[in-house]
């Protein structure tokens, strides 16, 4: 698990515990555990406490803003100490950009930040969608990250740069229940990201209306209709089923019936790992190992199109 330093304003506060919401599926995956200065208790030393979290830490996400860059404390400290440490190559630094501001012209300028092209999160239509970006690229981040107790194995400190970095796999058994639990979490996050995308595209134009409906836990439909072409699309996942086994299966049909489908998402395993895998009738099945969020991005791409909708 990734230790996380969270640097923000207290002005951005309520940025703030959206990303703290939006970080949930991750922590319950042990992918990361994030500190910011909340978990400082009364009477404790404010700078020692702060000092020590951000020397435990592997990843120090700085929440930019125009209050994060006027704060004395956040830039002239805890950024600063943190570039100097992410130079050394001891720390990651991700700039999150939650409003217009002139990071650019910081030493944060020379790191790629988050969301999509450092499009500020308050300029989105729909800042979940944002903050699924965010989260998405940080799950990328943190499962190709080196983890430091292998350092301790080999008994050299992380930032020995004679070391060479590996990244150590463990085979492993995945049985029934491991299976499920990682169908149930992909299909969460499959849901989630047609829930905010749709309601980004209602945000887009009136000639496009989205409808998002929860049909059950593990099973919702989807409507985008486009009135500029006077084309429609529906969609339908679900992961309720037991005619199609361990796979989430969709449809391209408003609440279509649990025993019908035009494709599935496969639950597939490696000797390391469980992945997605897309597969459509009629067609061959894709070859590539997916993520939930590559899948989700997939599924809302061919949904939208059969409207006459692309989005970059």
């Amino acid at each position: 698990m990734a230790k996380a330093f969270i640097s923000y304003s207290h002005r951005d506060e309520k940025a703030l515990e959206r990303l703290h919401t939006h970080l949930a599926i991750m922590r319950r995956d042990g992918l990361i555990s994030a500190w910011y200065d909340r978990e400082i208790l009364a009477g404790d030393d404010l700078d020692q406490k702060i000092a020590q979290a951000l020397s435990e830490s592997e990843v120090f996400l700085a929440l930019a803003s125009p209050d994060f860059l006027a704060s004395s404390y956040c830039y002239e400290q805890e950024m600063a100490l943190a570039i100097e440490r992410h130079a050394e190559g001891s720390l990651r630094v991700v700039p999150i950009i939650l409003e217009p501001c002139d990071w650019k012209s910081t030493p944060l300028a020379k790191l790629k930040a988050l969301p999509k092209d450092g499009k500020p999160i308050s300029t989105w239509t729909n800042e979940n969608v944002a903050y699924l970006d965010v989260v998405t690229e940080l799950r990328r981040i943190l499962s190709d990250q080196q983890p430091t107790s292998a350092d301790k194995i080999r008994g050299a400190a992380p930032s020995d740069p004679k070391r060479e970095t590996r990244r150590y796999r463990i085979k492993k058994e995945f049985d029934e229940i491991d299976r499920d639990e990682f169908r149930h979490r992909s299909f969460s996050i499959i849901r989630e990201f047609f829930r905010g995308s749709a309601e980004e595209l209602n945000q887009v134009t009136d000639a496009i209306r989205a409808r998002f409906e929860s049909i059950n836990d593990l099973a919702f439909s989807c409507t985008v209709l486009n009135k500029a072409n006077n084309r429609d699309a529906h969609m339908t996942v679900r992961a309720d089923t037991e005619h199609f086994g361990e796979d989430i299966s969709y449809s391209f049909s408003r609440r279509a019936a649990p025993n019908t489908a035009n494709g599935f998402v496969r639950v597939e395993a490696s000797d390391y790992e469980l992945y997605l895998k897309l597969d459509e009738f009629n067609r061959r099945a894709s070859k590539e190992s997916l993520s939930a969020e590559q899948v989700a991005d997939a599924l809302w791409r061919e949904f939208t199109s059969q409207a006459g909708i692309d989005h970059e």
